[in-house]
């Protein structure tokens, strides 16, 4: 089990993460705020869906959903239809020009990935994404009130320290790992999973 101070010292380092994500949001387009990109990283990998089901995704309340959807349909990037199962709901679409615009959004987080990245092996980046991966694990779905996460009975070892070097298909990829909405997303590439 890991001792009490690599826990401190894990909190100390998920705080300074803000510095990471801080750069991540000075790369979007002024049209295209954080919230504005949220919208459209989470219809781009989950697909269409209500407001409510967004608003849920984004940890948000409605009145801030709204505000971001506005936002995006002013622009183009999404259009809201009736819902067949419901006429009083809205069903959010990207649009060709969402779509396009999300890419781009892609393209920069990928472009500042590789820049900031640039001396990481290949397997420092992977091993960052698994890392990543489990810790998000660890922690389920902090959108949902789900219970807590059971802590394992034995902890695995840490990951070997990072060394330096790196490709740019490596530090692609890893822009193209899974991650949470935060206030400045790191930006995915549209493939969708049903909802």
């Amino acid at each position: 089990m890991a001792e009490q101070t690599q826990f401190e010292e894990l909190a100390r380092q998920l705080s300074a993460f803000g510095a990471v994500k801080r750069d991540l949001a000075r790369i979007l387009p002024h049209e295209c705020p954080a919230g504005s990109a949220a919208v459209l990283t989470l219809l781009g990998r989950h697909g269409s869906m209500r407001m409510s089901k967004l608003a849920e995704l984004l940890a948000v309340d409605m009145s801030v959903t709204s505000r971001h959807v506005a936002h995006v349909c002013e622009r183009g990037w999404i259009e809201r239809s009736p819902d067949p199962a419901d006429k009083r709901s809205r069903i959010l679409h990207l649009t060709p020009a969402g779509e396009a615009t999300l890419q781009d959004l892609s393209r920069r987080s990928t472009e500042l990935l590789t820049e900031r990245l640039s001396d990481w092996s290949d397997t420092e980046i992977d091993q960052l994404i698994g890392l990543m991966t489990r810790l998000r694990d660890s922690f389920g779905d902090c959108r949902t009130t789900a219970a807590p996460h059971p802590r394992p009975a034995v902890a695995t070892a840490p990951a070997p320290g990072i060394a330096k070097a790196a490709t740019t298909a490596a530090v692609a990829s890893a822009a193209r790992a899974p991650t949470p909405v935060l206030e400045a997303p790191v930006l995915e590439p549209t493939t969708r999973t049903p909802a």
